[in-house]
């Protein structure tokens, strides 16, 4: 069955229909909530929260975009509101961060591995991680960007830039 009967369906409230997109959609959807999270019960719970949304709200899918897109959309804006909600700790920006360096200077050691970037990722303040994350990870767009993070686009592209070259400094230390 294609996906956009799939999604006709579900529009008519069609269970069977709904559990096929779940199943379609839930490993990938879990491991994008597993980047944000680190936690696999908090993703679980963001998963879960992120195809009840979709599909209570599946009305205003206008088949724009894929469907998976759109649900990636949700499950990346819940995991991000999770992490709002726990108030997690951040840790201040000091002034040596504050500078942006060259852009083109992506140079690390060969020996740095995709789990040691993704680890350097983490460690970053939520203010640069967020967006880093998404651009570099989930390959979301500074547009797309802004209007996930609810900032203007100037603050999307200083976050990355800081974003990234921390990670850069992180990286090169290895």
């Amino acid at each position: 069955m294609f996906q956009i009967d799939l999604v006709a369906r579900c529009k008519q409230n069609d269970r069977k229909a709904q559990l096929k997109l779940y199943r379609q959609y839930c490993d990938g959807m879990f491991i994008v909530a597993m980047r944000f999270l680190k936690n696999e019960n908090d993703a679980e719970d963001v998963l879960q929260e992120a195809f009840i949304k979709a599909f209570s709200k599946i009305d205003q899918y206008k088949g724009e975009v894929s469907f998976g897109a759109w649900l990636k959309r949700i499950v990346v804006n819940g995991s991000i509101d999770f992490l709002k909600s726990k108030k997690e700790q951040t840790v201040p920006m000091e002034e040596h961060f504050a500078v942006v360096g060259d852009e083109d200077d992506w140079s690390v050691s060969d020996s740095v591995t995709a789990e040691m970037a993704r680890k350097a990722i983490a460690r970053l303040p939520d203010t640069y991680r967020f967006v880093t994350q998404l651009f570099l990870v989930e390959g979301y767009d500074h547009s797309e960007i802004s209007e996930i993070l609810g900032i203007s686009g100037s603050a999307c592209r200083t976050r990355l830039l800081r974003g990234k070259e921390q990670l850069r400094l992180l990286l090169k230390t290895h």
